[in-house]
């Protein structure tokens, strides 16, 4: 892809980088995507990924990923596969091997060396209570440690002793020797190395003392040769510390930092800490529960990874926060799937109509546009016979104004089919509709009618058609800003129908032969996949992707 290509969206990483391969400072740029392995990747990720991997396509350069592994007790081979396999999935490949900040640990225990031979940096024994006593405050500068000014040759010492396994975990820690009284506290003499008595899942037991991600972040940009270091903008006061490091040590380049506005989502969360949370309290089934805002869990609802693309392209790269609305991403995955996904009927609260006037062992078979746009898709078959289903919802005994479904003496038609007229209501005991008579016209097959049809309705064999379990998911959270009230948990706003399960739907046989993943847009419910693990030729599981209109907006306007 060449950088003169008009339809990639201008923003301003990509004039810094036409700028800088104009002027000849780089010959080919080279970027990363640096996530930690101590979760899934949610939509904010989604956004990074198409940034650092979509510059390294069009600038025909290359992206690495890069797992900064610097916390192994919070870090798991699952969540460094599930990411693997996120970024597969959008349609990207890293250059070359998987990278972990862990191959670069020889590397940078020699410079934190480096830094206390010149020093810049040493060992400190203030308790974390005391180092946050210390630090002062953002309107009050910090005061030096007592550690501060010991000799080199101790400094050196003790840190070989940190790295023996000489110190428990608190006892010790090695600092670089920055400013104190900085306004930016990050530069207030930061915390380099600490003991950490941990397996970790690349290097094993090899180390008991682990670098800082501050540490570990630059420097592995500069051992990869990174020219454009693309961050979210809560790492910008980070940056002077970065550069710090890479001033301070014998590295081999010193690439440059750039900060993008991190994707705010309304009616979400992407904070790992509170995922987390959600998934080990079992508020969701899993990190990827399709009511969760991670790649997977988009995923496994349905959304399509060209719908997850687009969306990061509409919202665009700036440098100013803001909050998109959720809205957007589901006009992105409507749009994808009202072009793609075929169509096929889905009864998920159903109510019997007999066909009286349908002879009782006829099955007629109704041939039905898989799509109305797109003729290259095909028909399908689906059976007629004397009883089906149609939706609850579809029939009123009392027809309000405009009605234009089923009720008593009204006409409707069944998709793709004939006329019927409703001619008798059955109840229960409990005064509940059990069943519809109804008498069919068979001169309406594909025909107009003298008299007025009241609307078209889709319907299910209730012979031939097939059982299955559809998941109605709807957003997690009822409030757009679920943290947004401080004196109240965002756990008290999960939205109780976020997730609605139906076991009594009944969907048309064409069904039967779909497979795990497969799309659908369910004629006048909404769009709906085959689970990614329930789903089966024997059980039929359906979830709910989005509905076919914006529901949502509807209820803030009556708001």
């Amino acid at each position: 892809m060449s950088s003169n290509d008009n339809n990639a969206p201008n923003h301003f990483l990509r004039q810094i980088i036409d700028a800088d391969l104009a002027s000849g400072k780089h010959t080919k740029i080279v970027t990363r995507f640096p996530p930690e392995p101590n979760g899934y990747l949610h939509i904010g990720h989604a956004k990074s990924i198409c940034l650092n991997f979509g510059l390294a396509q069009h600038f025909q350069g290359e992206c690495n990923l890069r797992f900064d592994d610097t916390n192994p007790e919070k870090e798991s081979q699952e969540f460094i596969d599930s990411i693997k396999e996120d970024i597969h999935w959008l349609g990207f490949n890293w250059a070359g091997e998987v990278r972990y900040a862990s191959d670069y640990f020889d590397q940078l225990y020699t410079w934190a060396v480096e830094l206390i031979e010149n020093g810049k940096a040493f060992v400190c024994h203030l308790t974390p209570e005391q180092m946050r006593e210390y630090r002062g405050s953002l309107t009050e500068p910090g005061k030096h440690s007592p550690y501060r000014d010991r000799p080199v040759a101790e400094s050196l010492a003790e840190f070989e002793k940190m790295r023996a396994g000489g110190y428990k975990e608190g006892e010790a820690v090695l600092r670089a020797k920055i400013d104190m009284a900085s306004p930016n506290i990050n530069l207030r003499d930061p915390i380099i190395y600490r003991v950490r008595h941990v397996h970790h899942h690349q290097t094993g037991d090899k180390w008991c003392i682990y670098p800082t991600y501050d540490f570990t972040h630059g420097q592995s940009d500069a051992i990869e040769g990174i020219t454009h270091s693309i961050c979210t903008l809560e790492f910008e006061d980070h940056r002077p510390l970065y550069e710090w490091y890479l001033d301070n040590i014998s590295a081999p380049c010193k690439p440059r930092q750039y900060e993008f506005a991190r994707l705010n989502l309304n009616y979400t969360v992407t904070s790992k800490r509170k995922l987390k949370q959600l998934v080990d309290e079992q508020h969701v089934n899993g990190w990827d529960d399709p009511r969760m805002p991670t790649i997977s869990g988009l995923r496994r609802r349905g959304y399509t990874a060209a719908a997850l693309r687009d969306f990061c392209e509409r919202i665009g790269v700036t440098r100013s926060d803001g909050v998109v609305d959720v809205g957007t991403l589901e006009f992105s995955i409507r749009e994808d799937l009202d072009a793609k996904a075929p169509r096929a009927m889905c009864v998920l609260d159903p109510v019997k109509v007999v066909i009286t006037n349908f002879d009782a062992d006829k099955v007629e078979d109704v041939v039905l546009s898989n799509h109305p746009k797109d003729e290259s898709m095909g028909t399908r078959v689906a059976p007629l016979t004397r009883e089906v289903y149609i939706e609850r919802e579809d029939f009123a005994e009392v027809a309000p104004k405009k009605w234009k479904r089923m009720a008593p003496e009204q006409y409707v038609r069944l998709r793709g089919s004939y006329v019927v007229r409703c001619d008798e209501v059955i109840k229960d005991e409990q005064g509940n509709v059990v069943e519809l008579r109804c008498s069919y016209d068979p001169a309406s097959a594909g025909a107009s009618t003298e008299y007025k049809v009241n609307g078209v309705i889709h319907w299910v064999s209730a012979s031939k058609g097939v059982q299955c379990e559809v998941r109605l998911y709807d957003r997690l959270f009822t409030e757009a800003d679920p943290e947004g009230d401080k004196d109240k948990s965002f756990l008290e706003v999960i939205n109780p129908e976020s997730l609605v399960v139906t076991t009594t739907a009944w969907a048309e046989p064409s069904l039967t032969q779909a497979s795990s993943e497969d799309r659908f847009q369910f004629e006048r419910l909404g769009y709906f996949v085959c689970d990614r693990y329930d789903h089966s030729a024997d059980k039929l599981v359906f979830n709910r992707t989005v509905g076919l209109r914006d529901s949502w907006a509807k209820i803030q306007q009556k708001g």
